[in-house]
């Protein structure tokens, strides 16, 4: 095979990337000059490849700062409805290649940078990532504020500009170390401070009633500091925001207090009202009912809720004196989405601020909170479920509690109408959960103030209304909803895998990166002998380009030939990691047994977080590493098995692996993984999927057909039927012998050596109180795996499936999951209208 192409070479191919007019590039090397000028200290004369990287983003966020401007121009001006999208993680990755594309300045960026004599990748990479979420929940909100811009929607987004996001990972020892991700440690060139919106923030204080209405007195305040970060959609001038809230303490915090009679105290006491926005805090699909995280939790809401309304009120650009006095029209021109319970608490503060600051009377205040709000669910697990103990919020929000008991009374009092006499109704469906303590469930609370409440594959949307929400689908049938996630491939595609968006752009033309379902077209090269050719190229380099990655990153040598099999996630129970880990001991064993034996080499890489305090997370990833350390030093297995530790999995290391993906892993036991994006990314990159009926790979495996994927395991029924007569493990560990050695080599130390016990408990909890059933599906995965590996053998057979594949995956941009949210939920319309450039007259056009 000839030698791949160097990246420069490649880049300099590729149409996607927008054309390098001379006149556009001679302007960025000036501008790039100007700002390196600037940047470099009158002290420092030698520039270092960060001040390059910093001149370059300064360069490319000119180009978006008329754009931005106009945007919120535009949206002033033609006053459409706004929809605000609430979430306490946007996990954004890095910006400035993303910003790039959608600009359309990336072939110009890139010429200008070369013939400065500057490597414009060795730049990007200096980019650190925004990790300010956890994994699936925050990377789709992320998806969503690029399709929000790119479907021309005035659409917002609202979170916390944690201080440290995700922590970084390392593997010492074979064990998960964190470390703080100091992100902001070299500053941020995307974001914009705006100290001219900051807000109060009010907690603790009692509730005093008055002639007036209910006073919350006597609260702590803490000032909201607004960050602004644009937001670009795709190729058509808008630029939309995204604001990010920090923690400030007002100038008088704690000075007030004259017993303090220390100033140098009360000042240092500063950090306990910033400490709000510090950290974000590392658990996914898990609740723990801190402190800290409830006022996070209502800092967000307040500050956001208190802009939504003075951008409600005031009217044209640039003016913020108050026009609108009546908030009849507040439901017609906001939509507030809620992703996940984490901001359910914007339901009762909007009603605190209608009832108690702008004096509405609470059924008018109800119906506006109703018709403005809706939920998106995003897991079934019960430990994930928020449910704030009361006691609480009698301390920290006192006020609200009031408005939560009120909305729960009103709400009871209707169930009560419709089901009379039936109590046990009342006590399951009631917002306040009795017991000790007694606790809110803010899911309920989001069930019952919200207009429309989804889920996020049709899959978990069916569970939603018929097991976890049973009872409120009953009273209010209309509000349930399916919306299936999708990702956006700008960065999902073109960014990560410019080589195959060409390849594909060369058949059916480039309208495909913002109408993805275009991609089908693509299927009347299923069978042509140049393009199958081209689809395996770009697969081979894409393998080639991580191997070498991986082996400068963390010294492993991996054979590129070999099927490169990837489960990249959160560590999960429930996302099965321990099957693969199982499955690979496997296939160690049966290279042991029968060495001379033709096998199908493959290389299994497996990535992701665990939550630090999530005991059985870690001591998994310990066992993928000591089961690696075992067979990566066995001549043995020599260049045809490897398992590999991805170590600090994120944005920017998704977009190297995914493209060089050959096997997709999505095992989770079915019914338990609410929707993933993960498989979605794979499917549009050319990997194969092995997977259960699961969340969205269902819906792939409709849209693929399912016999061009690799499903394998019990569905749905299958697990209520084992829970109805029992799972027993133990007979699945008697009955299949592969099974049994594996395990007895894990549980006997074969793998830790040193500790033969160090992985007992994982065998335990295997054996005798594994929820997820890892050993009910093992045989067939095993067997699904066997089925993989025949197919590779045949290279044009497996690159015809890709084809095949990667043409149904149209479904899944984050484009059509936006536009049914839009049109079904928040009653706006998607726009193609293009916004003139800066340098054009700005003229109002529908």
């Amino acid at each position: 095979m000839a030698p791949p192409l160097t990246d420069k070479e490649k880049r300099k191919q590729i149409s996607v990337r927008g054309i390098a007019g001379v006149a556009d590039v001679a302007e960025i090397k000036r501008d790039f000059n100007r700002h390196l000028h600037f940047t470099l200290v009158k002290d420092r004369n030698v520039a270092t490849p960060r001040d390059y990287y910093f001149a370059l983003a300064h360069t490319v966020r000119d180009h978006l700062v008329g754009r931005w401007i106009r945007t919120q121009q535009y949206y002033y001006e033609k006053d459409p409805k706004r929809v605000y999208y609430l979430s306490l993680e946007f996990y954004m990755g890095r910006t400035l290649q993303n910003t790039m594309i959608n600009l359309g300045l990336q072939n110009a960026c890139d010429e200008a940078i070369y013939q400065l004599g500057l490597d414009i990748e060795e730049l990007e990479e200096i980019e650190e990532d925004a990790g300010l979420g956890n994994g699936g929940l925050g990377r789709l909100a992320a998806c969503f504020l690029d399709s929000m811009a790119t479907l021309g929607l005035a659409a917002y987004g609202y979170g916390i500009r944690y201080e440290f996001g995700i922590f970084n990972q390392k593997i010492s020892n074979g064990w998960q170390v964190e470390e703080a991700d100091d992100w902001l440690r070299y500053g941020n060139p995307w974001e914009k401070a705006r100290p001219e919106y900051m807000l109060p923030v009010h907690f603790y204080g009692r509730v005093e009633k008055t002639e007036g209405g209910v006073k919350w007195v006597d609260t702590q305040v803490v000032l909201a500091m607004p960050y602004d970060t644009p937001v670009p959609g795709y190729h058509n001038n808008t630029v939309n925001t995204m604001r990010l809230w920090s923690a400030k303490a007002p100038n008088d915090f704690k000075l007030h207090n004259f017993n303090v009679g220390d100033y140098i105290e009360a000042v240092l006491d500063r950090n306990l009202a910033e400490n709000i926005s510090r950290v974000l805090y590392p658990n996914d699909n898990f609740f723990e009912g801190k402190e800290l995280r409830l006022k996070q939790e209502y800092f967000v809401v307040a500050a956001t809720l208190q802009d939504i309304i003075r951008r409600f009120k005031s009217s044209k650009f640039g003016c913020r004196d108050p026009v609108r006095t009546s908030f009849d029209t507040f439901p017609e021109k906001v939509a507030i989405q809620l992703n996940d319970t984490h901001p359910a608490l914007a339901i009762p503060e909007l009603i605190r601020i209608l009832v108690d600051i702008e004096k509405l009377d609470w059924d008018k205040a109800w119906d506006i909170t109703y018709r403005t709000c809706a939920y998106t669910n995003h897991t079934v697990l019960p430990e994930a479920l928020e449910r704030w103990p009361v006691f609480m919020f009698e301390q920290l929000l006192p006020r609200h509690l009031l408005i939560i008991y009120d909305i729960n009374h009103r709400h009871l009092e209707r169930v009560a109408a419709m089901f009379p006499g039936d109590t046990d109704r009342l006590r399951r469906m009631s917002l306040i959960e009795e017991g000790d303590p007694k606790r809110i469930n803010m899911a309920h609370l989001c069930v019952v103030g919200s207009h429309a409440v989804n889920g996020v594959a049709q899959i978990h949307s069916d569970i939603v209304r018929n097991t976890v929400f049973k009872d409120f689908y009953e009273v209010e049938p209309e509000k349930f909803q399916n919306k299936t996630n999708g990702i956006t491939p700008r960065r999902w595609l073109l960014l990560c895998n410019s080589g195959l968006a060409d390849i594909i752009a060369e058949r059916i033309g480039e309208d495909f990166l913002s109408d993805l379902h275009q991609v089908k077209k693509i299927l009347q090269f299923v069978d042509d002998e140049a393009f199958i050719r081209d689809v395996a190229k770009v697969k081979q380099e894409s393998k080639l380009k991580f191997a070498s990655f991986l082996y400068k990153q963390q010294q492993v040598k991996v054979n590129p030939d070999s099927i490169f099999d990837v489960q990249v996630k959160r560590i999960h129970e429930y996302k099965r990691q321990l099957l693969n880990c199982l499955h690979a001991v496997t296939l160690y064993n049966r290279i042991k047994l029968h060495p001379n034996r033709e096998f199908v080499p493959r290389t299994v890489i497996i990535g992701g977080k665990a939550a630090p305090g999530y005991h059985m997370a870690k001591l998994i990833i310990k066992l993928i590493t000591a089961i690696g350390q075992v067979i990566n030093n066995d001549p043995a297995a020599g260049d045809r098995l490897k398992v590999i530790y991805l170590e600090n999995y994120r944005v920017s290391l998704a977009e190297r692996v995914i493209p060089a993906a050959d096997v997709s892993e999505q095992i989770s036991t079915a019914g338990t993984e609410a929707s993933g994006t993960g498989n979605m990314k794979f499917m549009l990159n050319g990997a194969l999927t092995v997977g259960t009926m699961d969340g969205a790979t269902v819906e792939m495996a409709e849209e693929a057909g399912e016999e061009n994927l690799f499903i394998f395991g019990m569905r749905v029924k299958d697990v209520e039927e084992m829970d109805r007569k029992g799972y027993n493990a133990r007979e699945f560990y008697e009955r299949l012998p592969e099974l049994k050695l594996a395990v007895d080599q894990i549980q006997s130390g074969f793998f830790s050596p040193n500790e033969p016990q160090l992985f007992t408990e994982v065998v335990d909890m295997l054996i005798n109180h594994d929820r997820f059933k890892v050993f009910a599906d093992y045989e067939d995965y095993v067997r699904c795996q066997e089925r993989v590996s025949e197919l590779y053998k045949n290279p044009k057979e497996w690159t015809r499936m890709v084809i095949r594949n990667i043409a149904a995956s149209g479904k899944f941009s984050s484009d059509r999951t936006i536009s049914q949210y839009a049109r079904e939920i928040w009653g706006v319309e998607p726009s193609d209208v293009k916004i003139p450039a800066p340098n054009k007259p700005l003229e109002m056009r529908e």
